[in-house]
């Protein structure tokens, strides 16, 4: 049997309209990404855990990963596979934050690569909103696809 393909759930929270359209990402903690800023920045995410849907996964990654909760309804964006193979499905949903009240977990890492040492790092160390075109810079390339699909869908008449 080959390997089980990973897959994450996250979501993409949005306010604003139009012009004054904003998404919230967040960067990823730890030394790795401490110098690292544009194209690097992602949704919160984080892969299911055994016989866990993929929107409670993401709405509880969220919580895990910014320390704020997520309130519906959520718009799906549909899945995309990063450069890892890894599966990431995504939802949208208005809400609001303060960048500055974040509180993300935290895990374990190997640092220095390649060596028996390990530290703790926070998953996330800050978030910020975005809009659009700023947020097409700064997110990871493969989840550009998210961005371009969102729009579309809160700009939709309720039915």
């Amino acid at each position: 049997m080959g390997k089980k393909q990973k897959q994450s759930a996250g979501l993409l929270m949005y306010r604003g309209s139009g012009d004054a359209l904003e998404v919230f990402l967040v960067h990823p903690g730890g030394p790795f990404f401490a110098s690292k800023n544009e194209g690097v920045w992602t949704l919160p995410k984080g892969e299911y855990k055994d016989g866990e849907g993929p929107l409670d996964a993401a709405k509880r990654e969220f919580h895990e990963e910014t320390g704020f909760r997520a309130e519906g309804p959520f718009q799906g964006l549909g899945s995309i596979q990063q450069k890892s193979g890894k599966v990431v499905t995504a939802w949208a949903f208005a809400g609001d934050c303060d960048p500055a009240l974040l509180v993300s977990n935290t895990c374990q890492i190997k640092w220095p690569p390649r060596s028996d040492q390990r530290i703790t790092i926070p998953e996330v160390d800050r978030g910020a909103w975005f809009n659009l075109e700023q947020a097409a810079i700064f997110i990871r390339e493969e989840q550009l696809p998210f961005l371009r699909h969102f729009p579309r869908l809160i700009v939709l008449p309720a039915k």
